[in-house]
């Protein structure tokens, strides 16, 4: 260990380095010095080299020796200590700061009202808090509040970093919505009436389905998306009796957010409470059991279309618009929705309906 520290600018001096002055300005040894001090050779290298701290004691002999007061030397030793508490919290802003700058600030200013500012450290603080982290390279752990799998994937941390600020974003606007305690019941009870709204626009659905999902103990959020987050949905117990389902707007096609909302709808029902299910564009960005999020796909899909119903329209590549429509009335869904499928499918190539295919303006929590 050195009796200099020495990082950026700061510089923090450790009363050894004054004492190896001395010792060289007496033009003594330091094992003649350590005797005349009234200690061994070995505490005094120890201290010279900066290995030890300075004791009472030592101050005690230091001023006896050279005329100092115990004073000057234990402030010496306090003023070593500040720096260097100093040059940890600047060493930890440094990499904070590569932190921040993975993170579109601008998202927070909008989203949480975060206050406009250039400063770096200030960006810190204010992510900080509203983060809830006391340092922001917590938000790089990928187990932080999801476990997003690494190793071989093409995870990059600046995508652990975005989804863990969104998902936590989420958890936010949450807490602010009042919810009664979760029914499973009294969920699945509603889910024709949910369906039944993908023909209406999100300013006449949205209040509705906030009121519904309140009704079941879901804190339903919708949030803008976050730039390299990679997520579209997220279904997290926050309480045994609550959950938090949010989806971003990211791809808000009517086929997209139906198809997403009654996926995370599955999960709620699923009732893994200890299970953060995360919708993302990149497979590797999942957090999943394959059982449990083929179970969600199966349902969003039979659910919006049913099976028999699909099989009995019995769509080709040369179905059109109008037969889509006409479909798509007869069972009580927006055409988008089947637009959507049959693309997913491959029946029809991904350029067409686009008429069809309804883009909401979604109206954000």
């Amino acid at each position: 260990m050195s009796n200099i520290i020495n990082y950026s600018d700061i510089m923090a001096f450790h009363p050894g380095y004054y004492v190896a002055e001395i010792v060289e300005d007496m033009g003594i040894t330091q094992d003649e010095f350590a005797t005349r001090l009234g200690t061994t050779g070995k505490t005094l290298s120890k201290l010279i080299s900066g290995q030890i701290n300075l004791s009472n004691d030592l101050a005690k002999k230091l001023s006896a020796m050279l005329g100092s007061s115990v004073d000057f030397w234990l402030n010496l030793q306090t003023a070593f200590e500040e720096k260097v508490i100093e040059i940890e919290r600047q060493k930890e802003l440094d990499e904070q700061a590569v932190v921040v700058s993975m993170i579109d600030y601008s998202f927070f200013e909008k989203v949480a009202k975060l206050p406009a500012t250039r400063s770096v450290s200030e960006k810190i603080t204010n992510l900080c808090r509203y983060l809830v982290v006391s340092d922001l390279r917590i938000l790089a752990q990928p187990d932080f509040l999801a476990n997003f799998r690494t190793g071989i994937s093409n995870i990059e941390e600046k995508n652990i970093v975005n989804a863990q600020a969104w998902l936590q974003t989420a958890i936010n606007f949450a807490k602010q919505v009042k919810t009664e305690l979760f029914s499973a019941e009294k969920l699945k009870s509603y889910l024709p009436e949910i369906r039944s709204m993908t023909v209406q626009d999100p300013d006449v659905f949205l209040p509705r389905l906030r009121s519904i999902f309140a009704e079941c103990g879901i804190a339903f959020v919708l949030l803008p998306h976050l730039k390299n987050s990679g997520i579209n949905g997220v279904v997290k117990w926050i309480a045994q009796d609550r959950v938090v389902l949010a989806m971003n707007d990211r791809r808000a096609y009517a086929d997209t957010f139906w198809f997403s909302l009654f996926h995370e709808i599955k999960h709620v029902l699923q009732q893994k409470t200890k299970t953060v299910f995360v919708s993302a564009s990149s497979q590797e960005m999942r957090v999943m059991d394959a059982r449990l999020e083929t179970e969600a796909d199966d349902f969003a899909q039979n659910y919006l279309i049913p099976s028999k119903d699909y099989r009995r329209f019995a769509p080709n590549k040369y179905t059109s618009d109008a037969q889509i429509v006409a479909f798509a009335r007869s069972i009580g869904i927006h055409p988008g929705v089947v637009a959507g499928r049959l693309q997913h499918d491959g029946i029809i190539a991904s350029n067409r309906c686009a008429g069809l295919r309804q883009k909401y303006k979604i109206i954000l929590q």
